[in-house]
């Protein structure tokens, strides 16, 4: 009879258990998932050839662009919970800034907590939920980092001024007096009033150029360890303020800027609430034409994106470095589109092409033919259930999207037949829907818009106030119903 030993026993039981794990983690992709902030589609890979993206341009050529991504909220925070959920909005109760899916929705599951659960190393860096308030952290994250800009140094001799007569500007009275002293100093720091302009600071110095090398940092030291990771870079430009190094500013002479002058044309068939008055903050006058200032603020927002493609380059140099280019999944998007002036509108929050469609680009290895396009429509909640699927992971039975697999495995894949996104105007909704060649609005006072995206891409003409388009108005409405109907069938 063989008398076994326990403690023998237990350590051979235990190393074959690392051996297993560690033989599991080596089976299962890495996931690089980036997502950038009030990106609209001023990249290459949209077709923009104004703006310098090589880093958009080389995952593209590795893996498959989207075309007709749409988000489902124009706004940062209803958007990012809707895609991290993977629920419409009005599933997931999110329609502000400021609500939390912990309380409209508690227990619900995000696409990060879903991988830890799985066994994944999980890290973020700057913003992927909305803001730290509504962060799952340990839920979700292993590791979780947000970075702020460096202090510019235009700012350091005032800012030393000021505390000589008033004390320091962390401390009491005087860091009031401090925040709303600071906005007067320069245009650049005017914050999201909006401020905009060359920083003085290098890229290392700004909180984008830290979220990449942070990620880069915990690829070239193995953070995740003998664990697959999930890592995610919460790009946070090109949003307000725009703010970049004076270098990517000398890339864009405003003189030089291509746009086409806004026409009120198009005001005399669309219906009012289809726009906001974001442009005031902006210092226009609708319907008055403004174009030195309009080329000033585009002169920004491409500087912060030319900006953001060399962090995010940065992040592509870590992950092929590390040896993990072949191994890890990688998405690229943005939470939602951004007016720059056309049809006299400037931001979000509003249902037109421009503010609701996003880049998207991803990468499979050994899936993803290179260089391939997709015209299908997606939507954002999509990531959540194509990347749980592509990394054999059980997703939640409540999620709304569709996973992208077979349209990655297959670029004539045919995608949704309708993308739905939704935007606050009072108590009530207005609701938008896309399809291959239509977008379709309906207001909550009634009011409706019909556009031909294959005859009329920038949606200037208004075909909903012509009887001769009936029909397709009908049909729409069916439609719009129909989507209304599935984005609540999760509502709780």
């Amino acid at each position: 009879m063989t008398i076994l030993n326990p403690v023998k026993t237990m350590l051979t039981l235990s190393l074959g258990l690392c051996l297993f794990q560690t033989a599991i983690a080596a089976e299962k992709p890495n996931v690089l998932f980036i997502v950038c902030d009030d990106l609209n589609t001023h990249v290459s890979t949209s077709g923009y050839p104004h703006i310098s993206t090589p880093a958009f341009d080389h995952l593209a050529a590795e893996g498959m662009t989207f075309r007709r991504a749409y988000c489902q909220y124009p706004v940062c925070g209803p958007s990012r919970a809707s895609f991290l959920y993977s629920l419409y909005p009005q599933s997931t109760g999110v329609l502000d800034n400021s609500s939390d899916i912990r309380q409209t929705r508690p227990g619900t599951v995000s696409l990060p907590q879903r991988f830890k659960e799985s066994g994944y190393w999980t890290g973020a860096v700057g913003k992927v939920f909305h803001n730290t308030k509504v962060e799952p952290t340990e839920v979700a994250w292993h590791r979780m980092e947000r970075f702020e800009n460096d202090e510019m140094p235009m700012v350091t001799p005032v800012r030393k001024k000021f505390e000589t007569e008033h004390g320091p500007i962390t401390e009491g009275k005087s860091r009031r007096l401090w925040r709303e002293f600071y906005p007067t100093i320069a245009k650049q720091t005017k914050g999201q009033k909006p401020g905009w302009g060359p920083t003085g600071l290098t890229d290392e110095q700004h909180k984008d150029g830290k979220n990449a090398r942070q990620i880069a940092d915990w690829l070239k030291n193995k953070a995740h360890g003998d664990q697959p990771f999930f890592m995610a870079c919460g790009i946070q430009k090109p949003h307000i303020p725009f703010l970049a190094p004076d270098k990517y500013f000398d890339m864009y002479p405003p003189a030089e800027l291509k746009f086409t002058p806004a026409s009120l044309e198009f005001w005399k068939h669309a219906p009012e609430i289809a726009r906001t008055k974001r442009y005031e903050r902006y210092d226009f006058e609708f319907g008055v034409r403004n174009d030195p200032l309009r080329r000033e603020y585009m002169q920004a927002y491409h500087a912060c994106v030319s900006f953001i493609d060399t962090q995010i380059g940065l992040v592509f140099d870590a992950l092929h470095k590390s040896g993990h280019w072949d191994d890890t999944i990688v998405v690229l998007t943005s939470d939602h589109g951004y007016l720059l002036g056309e049809k006299f509108m400037w931001g979000k929050v509003m249902l037109f092409e421009t503010c609701d469609r996003v880049p998207m680009v991803i990468r499979v290895p050994g899936q993803t033919k290179a260089g391939s396009t997709s015209e299908g429509l997606v939507e954002l909640i999509d990531l959540y259930p194509t990347l749980t699927e592509l990394c054999a992971i059980k997703s939640p039975a409540e999620l709304q999207g569709r996973s992208l697999v077979p349209m990655l495995q297959d670029a004539q894949h045919p995608g949704k037949k309708v993308a739905y996104t939704v935007v606050v105007r009072g108590d009530d909704l207005g609701k938008a829907i896309r399809t291959d060649q239509w977008h379709y609005t309906l207001w909550p006072e009634g009011s409706e818009e019909l556009y031909d995206l294959h005859a009329d891409p920038h949606e200037d003409t208004n075909l909903a106030v012509s009887q001769k388009n009936a029909h397709t108005i009908k049909s729409m409405r069916k439609l719009l119903k129909q989507t209304e109907s599935v984005a609540m069938s999760r509502h709780r």
